[in-house]
């Protein structure tokens, strides 16, 4: 059980093939003549197949910065279709310490480990590039690293959870069809619940009986504006959590996680698992 986290796609030519002699009189016809057909033309050469190219990648420096819990990674760009709510159906599983890159053959800027605070880690591929492929990075907001082939392995992702802001509603989409659907509440208008794409890290205890009992799921996002928050929040991660009173459900009221229905979180927790892409929207 991991540690307690903070969590707010044949050709033939044939000719006559015998030639009498005309005229009156009947004779002998000569000999047939055999038309033979021109030589083949030559095979054209196969077509040269574009060399594809791989950007080296390059060394990493000693000492880079590891991804962590309470630790966001810097200098990544950003994700280009932050709200797109197209299926991302693979996501990376680290076997070793993999090095991040801000492009294919970029700038290495940063580490990211099988695991984040005793959670293992699955990120969703969000683009792939010339043997290079794109994720989703977490503890950080709407940004992507490129990682070469190496040192990870595929996994199939099936499930995809959207959040509405302004209509405080939650569906779960398995291979693409509505698998279930709650009335849930999101961030206040100060403590806003972040927009855009992001995944779940996984599940995490919780202490209080305000969460009615029940673990949450820790997503890789975070505030979006962390000096609106209490100090012991500023660099928590936002998540999926219960709540012990039904009142809150259809407002904007949380410190920016999604409070859901004891039975939605009881699906959440059963059948969604680590990488599982999540997106907010207006």
């Amino acid at each position: 059980m991991p540690r307690r986290l903070v969590v707010i796609v044949v050709w033939a030519i044939t000719a006559a093939g015998l030639v009498a002699a005309a005229g009156d009189t009947p004779r002998a016809a000569p000999a047939a003549a055999v038309i033979a057909p021109p030589p083949a033309p030559p095979a054209p050469a196969p077509a040269a197949r574009p060399h594809l190219r791989v950007p080296h990648a390059a060394k990493a420096p000693h000492g880079l910065p590891v991804v962590e819990y309470w630790s966001p990674p810097r200098g990544f760009p950003a994700d280009p279709a932050p709200r797109s709510t197209a299926p991302i159906t693979e996501g990376l599983q680290p076997t070793t310490s993999l090095v991040l890159y801000t492009a294919p053959g970029g700038t290495p800027k940063a580490r990211l480990k099988p695991s984040i605070s005793g959670l293992p880690v699955t990120v969703p591929i969000v683009a792939r590039r010339s043997g290079w492929y794109a994720v989703l990075l977490p503890s950080v907001n709407r940004k992507i690293g490129w990682l070469p082939a190496g040192g990870w392995t595929a996994r199939p992702l099936r499930d995809h959870l959207v959040v509405r802001r302004r209509t405080h509603q939650l569906t779960w989409l398995h291979d693409g069809a509505t698998a279930g659907t709650w009335r849930v509440a999101t961030g206040s208008a100060a403590t806003p619940t972040p927009l855009g794409r992001t995944f779940v890290l996984g599940p995490t205890p919780t202490a209080s009986p305000i969460y009615a009992g029940l673990d949450a799921l820790v997503l890789g996002s975070v505030p979006d504006d962390p000096g609106v928050m209490s100090p012991g929040l500023r660099r928590a991660h936002t998540g999926f959590h219960s709540w012990y009173r039904t009142g809150v459900f259809g407002r904007s009221v949380s410190n920016g996680c999604i409070r859901v229905p004891r039975a939605g979180q009881r699906a959440l927790l059963k059948h969604i698992p680590p990488g599982t892409p999540v997106t907010v929207i207006d």
